[in-house]
């Protein structure tokens, strides 16, 4: 399936709220996790079903239910029917080429957003939707798949590291987007390291792969600007709200993540112009080394001209040419042929114009 745009031909022609999941099966099993805790207490399991967890809907205590695996649809049914969700959020979770936003409805804010992480095997940047829905009594998320950057989030629960266990969830909402923050950060240096050595070997000796790594990093750093770019927008939307869902006291840490978002997309950006640079100075360098191969060949040129005149004009028509009744003659005539064009060849290769 295409990374940039994904076709909609399962859900075309169908009413808004049909419930069709658009995407890649990840998993072959969906699981649901919980971790519902307060300043005194922590439940960390793995549920059966959505039923287990719908008790704790009213408590006051903060619920966080994780479910990874996106392909059931009668378990995403399952959790909209038990937690009162609009069937455009359901639609929404289900449709993993979804645009990062952010909707408000009467009972909760519904957030997209995109996971991303760098694969080395691959040199390719993965994304994984992640669909987040903000209660004031729970929060739902929603991955594609098992493993994600949330490990500290959960690891701050577990040791009651900071104020998330004496906060609410706006505060756990918050914790949340950090993290998936914090690791664009990590992947655009990540990234923006291997662009930057990438510039010394331009510089250096640029090779007949340094175009396609050029093409490569231009590509990643494409699809980065598509996921992170509607990330910052929704982000700003989020510190303008004005909802009872998310404290005042919640707001200035927005605010600080909307800084790191507008860091993130300037990185992109100037990542951006360095290999439009590179592509400059490749093309340069590949330019001025032609120049020089055809300023020795043109010297080579300008050597034999007048000798090719000459000899053209004269030709062998001598009365006295001893090679002639020389027995060997003609073989050593072939072995001076081939060992100046092997001479040649070595000298091309030395000055690796080939």
């Amino acid at each position: 399936m295409a990374r940039f745009f994904k076709e909609r031909e399962e859900n075309r022609g169908l009413a808004p709220g049909s419930l069709v999941f658009i995407g890649d099966k990840k998993v072959d099993n969906t699981r649901i996790r919980l971790i519902d805790y307060d300043q005194d207490a922590l439940r960390e399991e793995d549920l059966q079903s959505i039923e287990q967890g719908s008790e704790l809907k009213e408590t006051e205590t903060v619920t966080w239910i994780n479910i990874y695996g996106l392909h059931d649809v009668d378990l995403i049914q399952e959790v909209g029917d038990t937690f009162e969700l609009h069937p455009l959020i359901l639609e929404d979770i289900l449709n993993t080429a979804q645009r990062p936003k952010l909707e408000e409805f009467d009972n909760c804010l519904f957030l997209v957003m995109k996971m991303l992480r760098y694969d080395e095997s691959t040199k390719r940047i993965d994304a994984e939707q992640l669909s987040i829905v903000i209660s004031d009594k729970f929060l739902i998320t929603f991955q594609e798949k098992p493993g994600d950057v949330f490990e500290p989030v959960r690891d701050r629960i577990r040791k009651m590291r900071g104020r998330i266990r004496s906060s609410g969830v706006d505060y756990l909402a918050y914790a949340l987007l950090d993290t998936v923050v914090d690791n664009y950060i990590y992947v655009i240096a990540n990234l923006g390291t291997k662009i930057e050595e990438l510039e010394e070997e331009v510089l250096a000796k640029p090779k007949p792969g340094t175009i396609q790594k050029i093409d490569r990093y231009k590509r990643e750093l494409n699809f980065l600007r598509k996921s992170i770019r509607p990330a910052k927008e929704m982000i700003l939307q989020i510190s303008r709200l004005d909802t009872p869902l998310i404290s005042s006291a919640v707001f200035p840490f927005v605010r600080d993540l909307q800084d790191l978002t507008i860091q993130a997309t300037d990185a992109i950006e100037t990542y951006r112009e360095i290999l439009s640079d590179q592509l400059n100075i490749y093309n340069s360098v590949l330019s001025n080394r032609m120049n020089e191969i055809m300023k020795v060949l043109t010297i080579f040129a300008a050597i034999f001209i007048p000798l090719t005149f000459i000899a053209g004009i004269y030709g062998t028509n001598f009365e006295y040419l001893p090679e002639l009744k020389y027995k060997y003659s003609y073989f050593i005539f072939w072995g001076v042929m081939i060992v100046v064009a092997s001479s040649m060849l070595v000298y091309f290769r030395k000055k690796e114009w080939l």
